[in-house]
């Protein structure tokens, strides 16, 4: 009888693990499965949440209220004045905030011309000299007209100053402002975003 225990006994030890069943395999694949969906789909709407932010358009090319016409001298005499807005950093609202200047000087009785205060150069900001009655980068002494036009071809400037889309008159006797940056140091006048 000792035999005879011993035998199975050690058939029973020695007899290699029962398969597992096609049941037991789909059902932790399916739990593998669904796991991963259920962390994929929170994960990348906190990613995409996250980084919303950093995708938005800045405020270039909106139109802003600058000024009433009243305030700009008849001679042509250009003025400078700051672009207020909201402007927003990533997730932080900051509003009334100066986000830029523009040159406005009149052009007819009821027409504007705008040109944009970043000198395209190095992106210093362009003064008006009284004197000359020209604009003047301070960073290079360069030259420009009351068009925004270069004064001097040997000038550091890759172009003229940038000239913003017309500003619209409204009502009559406010002064609006397509604002933009541009960037700066190349020939090109490309919009920055």
């Amino acid at each position: 009888m000792e035999n005879s225990s011993k035998s199975s006994c050690c058939r029973r030890c020695s007899a290699s693990p029962p398969k597992e069943s096609r049941r037991g395999f789909l059902t932790r694949a399916g739990a593998w499965i669904l796991g991963a969906f259920a962390l994929a789909v929170p994960s990348a709407i906190g990613i995409v949440s996250a980084l919303n932010p950093l995708r938005q358009k800045g405020q270039g090319g909106d139109f802003f209220r600058v000024a009433s016409l009243d305030v700009l001298p008849e001679d042509g005499t250009p003025r400078k004045f700051p672009i207020i807005a909201d402007r927003r950093d990533a997730w932080t609202l900051f509003p009334n905030e100066p986000i830029g200047s523009v040159w406005l000087r009149r052009v007819g009785a009821k027409k504007v011309k705008a040109l944009c205060i970043v000198c395209p150069h190095a992106g210093c900001f362009i003064g008006y000299d009284a004197k000359s009655n020209q604009f003047l980068c301070p960073c290079h002494l360069a030259y420009f007209d009351l068009d925004g036009i270069r004064t001097d071809a040997s000038s550091q400037s890759p172009r003229d100053m940038d000239a913003l889309d017309e500003p619209e008159i409204r009502d009559g006797k406010e002064v609006w402002v397509k604002f933009q940056n541009f960037q700066t140091g190349t020939p090109d006048k490309i919009a920055e975003a």
